[in-house]
């Protein structure tokens, strides 16, 4: 399959970008009986949150796929490649079947516009093919990220799934969730179904309160994160190693390869929920290979130390609770050490406290752009950590920002590249594609 023929597919979901992202389950719902409701076969692990179901869901599909089982993973947004987006058994979706689908999935949302229908949105076009999809697959399990929200989510079109996670609660768009705590935690507990576990890691009192009268109201069990303790016995590399007991199962000696200790919390929500699969009948694991699963896990962008000399760490921290554990793990893992951090983000996050957090960082920021039409002026950026005493070189095009990077690294012990997922990917690709050792 040529490149031009794989933009095509890509560059047709695009189309409906024009649509919007609008809230509701009407047109995915339509639109999947156009072709045969496939969702309604499948083993459904849904994952809603703030911060980490990303993550959650990544320990999720390591741990079950290395018990042999077979596993469709659909997440967002991508970081480099469209394909990102729909992964089943370690391989991303190909070039031709995801023509095949999308050619499948237009051609319904066509004859449902013909006769006189709303248009599905691009999000619910991508989710239709990645149901389609991993029904043909024969997945055994197929773990579904939630897009934006939960409530009016186009994944919320699953109507009875193995289990709902909610990994955390926090600011991040307001514009579309809801202003407090609590309005957001309504949205993200509209996954709760009757009588499905509900797993949740939330601390923030006010949010958790609204969740669990959502679960009760629907006669679900739920199983609360944040009460479950558990202790770091080492770290390993970037990673860590942690014992806990999880719904009176001892789990002592884990291994995981992602850094922080936020990253141990969605293990243990990880944990939790394959537990309660696990009690339920629904799975059956076995203990070294579900280690093993965890320890292979881990996240592009999400403190991904990239470079044979490690010198650069990317982290998609576009919001105050990520920038938040951003900042707490470089304190962790580079104390004392000299940091130069590039950064840009979106207008609409909130930047202030994004500053507020990012400038413990470091005293010296290269401060760029997101390719976005959202993204946020770098002088502006640069202004506000400046006016805290911090150093900012201000290089808009991220390729320039990349190139400067190297140029200074070799003044500082790590290179922090933090902000926008947009931005991310576009500095992942770019130092992949040349040597960081210039």
């Amino acid at each position: 399959m040529t490149e031009e023929r794989k933009k095509s597919a890509i560059e047709r979901i695009g189309e409906f970008e024009r649509f919007g992202s609008v809230f509701g389950l009407e047109r995915i719902s339509a639109l999947l009986a156009k072709l045969g409701d496939p969702q309604k076969d499948l083993g459904v692990i849904h994952v809603a949150g703030t911060n980490g179901k990303g993550s959650v869901c990544r320990y999720m599909y390591e741990g079950l796929q290395a018990n042999g089982y077979k596993v469709g993973l659909y997440t967002s947004p991508f970081i480099e490649r469209f394909e990102e987006r729909i992964e089943f058994d370690h391989r991303l979706i190909s070039e031709k079947d995801l023509e095949k689908y999308t050619d499948r999935v237009i051609a319904a949302a066509q004859e449902l516009i013909a006769e006189g229908s709303e248009s599905p949105t691009e999000f619910e076009i991508v989710t239709a093919i990645a149901l389609c999809y991993f029904k043909d697959q024969n997945a055994d399990f197929v773990i579904l990220e939630v897009g934006l929200g939960g409530r009016g989510d186009s994944t919320n079109v699953i109507e009875r799934p193995l289990i709902s996670i909610i990994t955390s609660i926090g600011y991040d768009h307001m514009d579309r969730l809801g202003n407090t705590l609590a309005e957001i935690a309504c949205e993200k507990a509209g996954i709760i179904k009757s009588g499905v576990p509900v797993v949740m890691n939330v601390e923030e009192r006010e949010a958790a309160v609204v969740i669990a009268r959502e679960a009760y109201k629907n006669g679900c069990v739920l199983h609360d994160v944040s009460k479950t303790k558990w202790y770091k016995t080492e770290d390993v590399g970037y990673g860590s190693c942690f014992n806990t007991f999880i719904e009176g199962t001892d789990y002592s000696d884990v291994e995981i390869s992602m850094a922080g200790e936020h990253q141990i919390e969605n293990a243990v929500t990880a944990l939790t929920a394959i537990e309660i699969l696990r009690k339920a009948g629904i799975i059956s694991v076995e203990r070294t290979r579900l280690y093993e699963g965890l320890k292979k896990a881990v996240q592009k962008g999400r403190f991904e130390v990239i470079g044979a000399d490690e010198k650069f760490v990317l982290d998609g921290a576009h919001n105050p609770d990520g920038m938040e554990a951003l900042v707490g793990t470089v304190d962790d893992i580079y104390y004392g050490s000299r940091v130069l951090v590039v950064m840009g983000v979106l207008v609409d996050k909130a930047v202030g406290q994004i500053v507020e957090l990012a400038q413990h960082m470091a005293d010296e920021f290269i401060i760029t752009e997101p390719d976005n039409p959202r993204k946020m002026p770098a002088d502006e950026l640069a202004a506000m950590l400046t006016s805290k005493g911090k150093e900012c070189i201000v290089c808009p095009v991220p390729a320039d920002a990349v190139k400067k990077a190297k140029e200074m690294a070799d003044d500082y012990d790590v290179v922090i590249c933090a902000g926008s997922l947009y931005l991310i990917g576009e500095i992942r690709k770019l130092l992949r594609e040349g040597s960081i050792d210039e």
